[in-house]
């Protein structure tokens, strides 16, 4: 189960002289097209190696699909949310990491000429390096081996992990690089995100809240029509869909850590007639409340 007000914290990292975290995220008998990974963003770069099933994530409005063994990139501020392809489980590893752990390396000129552009944004990894150059798919064990060393933390494991993690935006520098112009920097994908961050962190805060489309709209300074359209490709979702999943999910989670009566719950996750909650919840958990209570 999913915990929406973990969206934040799950983007912590534990000791600032290495900044670097691992969620190993295990993700139980979903339903197709079912959010596993909820609308979000952090300063930090996140990488997310899949481990079973297949999954699709919005990164800043652009759809990328990713099968078990394949790697994606998520630069530092984008929003990124995820849903899954197929019925069953989906695993994934998310490394994050912010760039300071590479500080060591700020007076080194190879560095400086190679690695440090993307760290500062100048230019960016693809989201699938190897559906670009194969031979990065090569590169890969690098990070598997740097989660392997997180996972189990063996003696002086953040020199291992932070050698390794350099290693692999060494090789993908030096294979994209070439392809690049460092001194360009790349803006949004789509405007307004500011705005967006700001009206998703409500929806975070308080996912049973009352708020129209319109009201929305106006929030991020967009006419209704534009709006509903840009989120839909930010999140591959309409609003009133994105935000029922968010109250179906919290409804999940009263279902089995409360003794709310299925009433009660339907009001408190914004729903007046308990026949309409019993409908959208069987529409986004694939069960009744009832059977969402006894699972």
């Amino acid at each position: 189960m999913l915990d929406l007000k973990a969206l934040h914290e799950n983007t912590r990292i534990d000791h600032k002289s290495h900044p670097f975290q691992l969620f190993q995220n295990r993700c139980w008998g979903m339903k197709t097209e079912e959010c596993i990974l909820y609308l979000h963003w952090h300063e930090h770069f996140e990488l997310i190696f899949m481990r079973k099933g297949s999954a699709l994530f919005h990164i800043d409005s652009r759809p990328y699909v990713a099968q078990a063994g394949e790697v994606i990139i998520i630069p530092g501020g984008a929003l990124h949310v995820g849903y899954a392809l197929e019925e069953g489980d989906i695993h994934f590893d998310s490394v994050v990491l912010n760039s300071a752990l590479f500080h060591d390396f700020t007076h080194d000129p190879v560095h400086l000429k190679y690695v440090a552009p993307y760290l500062e944004g100048k230019v960016r990894f693809p989201v699938k390096p190897a559906e670009l150059d194969i031979a990065c798919q090569g590169y890969y064990s690098l990070l598997d081996e740097a989660i392997e060393e997180m996972a189990s933390q063996p003696l002086a494991y953040q020199l291992v992990v932070k050698s390794k993690l350099h290693a692999l935006f060494t090789l993908l520098a030096r294979t994209f690089m070439p392809h690049q112009l460092p001194d360009k920097t790349k803006g949004s994908y789509f405007p307004n995100r500011e705005r967006f961050k700001h009206l998703i962190e409500q929806i975070e805060a308080e996912p049973t809240g009352k708020i129209s489309v319109t009201e929305a709209a106006g929030q991020v300074g967009l006419n209704t029509y534009h709006f509903c359209k840009m989120f839909k490709k930010l999140t591959g979702r309409t609003f009133v869909e994105y935000v029922n999943g968010c109250r179906m999910t919290k409804a999940e989670q009263l279902l089995q850590e409360s003794s709310l009566t299925i009433t009660e719950i339907a009001a408190q996750v914004g729903c007046d007639n308990a026949n309409y909650f019993t409908k959208l919840y069987k529409q986004y958990k694939g069960m009744t409340p009832s059977q969402g209570r006894l699972k």
